[in-house]
């Protein structure tokens, strides 16, 4: 007999097999041995959650040990670094960071973003596919970010919001570790039951919107790297002003990269139109650019500059209706419709669900960065949401229905029935003489 092949081997190894007294084989449930079904996933949760609050942690201590020589740092307990990490991880769960009085609710979606890829991982790599295994992951991630909110907090209303922030946040990491998992099976057949009761216009305009939505976080991607690469000058300048050492100026470009993705959102908010603001009373769009005192910040170096407005710039909305004409494109070619009410249906739903997502994350990506005027950072979520959801829909329909059939046949037929109506000869019309009897009556004396 041949020696088995290399995928035969790799299987065997991800599937070990023990056979029962009975001699039917079975798989083990989880990585270790004999343990229950849930085990595993409940060891990913743990191990997402520890892995994510280190990575945040750690470099705040490792600056603390760096500058523990620094006579200002005198008397500081090294409990106090580790509490901070903690409470910055809680940040990007939704938790408010309170800081020398001053509270600061704008989450860094770099690290949260974080968190749910170190639940994905965990859950690829020790999780098992089962309902079971994900409620136990999400379940040990909850625990362990309600117990660092009590350490750090020791509030009612932080547990909560932790919690609220832990079970999303590690729900979404670990189903989709799950979902990769070999013995897993397909994320269209586990969500088929739910999906299938919903008509396919919605469901294919679903898609095309979310489609529409990634192009457009694209767009806004490609955008903030444009005004790095125009702010250079002025990001250089905040960074020489700070005179930060090796240590300082690690800590902080950690800090920033995780409000990249911030700034991401806020450029998909000056694309779609209504722009974002950055402190109270300030305003940046591509119409116009009405900027204030800001902190030393080399991030919001990058931000648009006042000669950086209207023009073309103006125009950034078309952005909208090109991701639109894509996502119609992809869309007119998955979907058959038999009524042309259908093709419109489908646009309708691919609009929603774009607007719905681009509120989604300006809601994600905006709140307080510090006390006074810069308690109002982002943009308005239903300003940008209906700006997005308009630019997409009118690309939609530019895009679908010039060529979906229904939709010609329905015009052609209306078209026929007006020519019809035009070019008919007038009825002759009958005129008939009615005589209407009359009594003459005699006088009577």
């Amino acid at each position: 007999m041949s020696d088995p092949s290399g995928t035969e081997r790799l299987a065997r190894l991800r599937r070990r097999v023990l056979t029962s007294d009975d001699g039917t084989p079975r798989f083990f449930a989880s990585d270790v041995d004999g343990a229950p079904r849930w085990v595993g996933g409940l060891l990913a949760g743990l191990q997402g959650a520890l892995l994510s609050l280190l990575i945040v942690v750690l470099p705040i201590v490792t600056a603390y040990v760096v500058t523990s020589a620094d006579p200002t740092n005198a008397g500081v307990p090294w409990t106090r670094p580790v509490a901070f990490g903690g409470a910055v991880w809680l940040l990007a769960h939704g938790v408010p960071l309170t800081v020398a009085g001053d509270v600061l609710t704008l989450t860094p979606l770099g690290l949260t973003l974080l968190a749910v890829f170190t639940c994905y991982v965990s859950a690829r790599r020790s999780g098992n596919a089962t309902v079971q295994s994900w409620a136990a992951g999400v379940g040990g991630y909850t625990a362990i970010t309600v117990a660092v909110a009590l350490l750090v907090r020791a509030s009612v209303a932080g547990a909560l919001l932790a919690a609220l922030g832990a079970v999303v946040v590690s729900g979404l990491g670990l189903a989709g570790g799950l979902t990769r998992r070999p013995e897993a099976r397909p994320l269209r057949d586990v969500l088929r039951p739910v999906w299938s009761r919903i008509s396919a216009p919605i469901r294919t305009g679903a898609a095309a919107g979310t489609l529409a939505a990634a192009l457009l976080l694209v767009a806004a991607a490609v955008t903030v790297v444009l005004w790095v690469l125009a702010g250079r000058t002025t990001i250089a300048a905040i960074i020489g002003s700070l005179g930060l050492d090796p240590v300082g100026g690690g800590v902080l470009a950690v800090a920033e990269v995780a409000y990249v993705p911030n700034l991401v959102v806020w450029a998909l908010s000056w694309l779609a139109g209504p722009g974002f603001q950055v402190g109270t009373g300030t305003s940046f769009s591509g119409a116009a650019v009405v900027s204030g005192p800001l902190p030393a910040i080399p991030l919001l170096g990058a931000l648009p500059q006042p000669d950086a407005a209207g023009g073309l710039l103006a125009a950034a909305p078309l952005v909208l209706v090109v991701a639109g004409v894509v996502a119609g494109v992809w869309l007119h070619r998955r979907l058959v419709a038999s009524r042309w009410a259908e093709a419109v249906l489908a646009c309708i739903a691919a609009s929603v669900v774009a607007g719905g997502a681009a509120g989604l994350l300006v809601v994600l990506a905006s709140g307080a960065l510090g006390p006074g005027r810069m308690t109002d950072v982002g943009a308005s979520w239903l300003a940008v949401g209906a700006a997005t959801a308009g630019g997409v829909l009118l690309g939609l329909l530019l895009a679908v229905l010039p060529f979906d059939g229904a939709v010609r046949a329905r015009v052609a037929r209306a078209w026929r029935d007006a020519l019809a109506r035009g070019t008919r000869s007038p009825e002759p019309v009958t005129v008939r003489t009615v005589r209407v009897p009359t009594t003459s009556s005699e006088p009577t004396e």
